[in-house]
């Protein structure tokens, strides 16, 4: 955008009921600070600022389901983040508070749940 300057954030923002909790859950998985926070939405950058995940108070938010079914909320987007190794990544994420989902369609990732509901993957790294 050319209306951007320095220190600007922007990305992708992801409903929740509780955007603070939501972004502290993602600084701790990703290592990422949090850039930003005021009542009803808090921001993630990576280290530099170069790239950032926005989160967002919703009301009446209702979780997406996977795998998708007909009749609930589908995910309209998820995150995947590449890992060395699987196992660790996924038993750091589940003492964070994410969920293991019941399906699991590949050997080389894991389908998660974060604390709001949000599916994302872990995906092994083979090289």
């Amino acid at each position: 955008m050319r209306s951007r300057t320095t220190g600007m954030w922007w990305g992708p923002a992801i409903e929740a009921p509780d955007p603070g909790a939501l972004a502290r859950f993602y600084a701790e998985l990703l290592g990422w600070p949090i850039v930003h926070e005021e009542t009803g939405a808090a921001v993630l950058g990576t280290p530099g600022g170069a790239s950032f995940l926005v989160f967002q108070r919703a009301d009446g938010y209702q979780p997406p389901v996977w795998p998708p079914s007909p009749d609930r909320q589908r995910p309209m987007m998820h995150l995947d983040f590449q890992v060395g190794d699987l196992a660790d990544a996924t038993a750091e994420a589940l003492a964070l508070g994410a969920r293991l989902a019941d399906h699991q369609p590949q050997d080389h990732v894991r389908v998660l749940f974060d604390p709001a509901g949000h599916p994302f993957c872990l995906c092994r790294d083979d090289g």
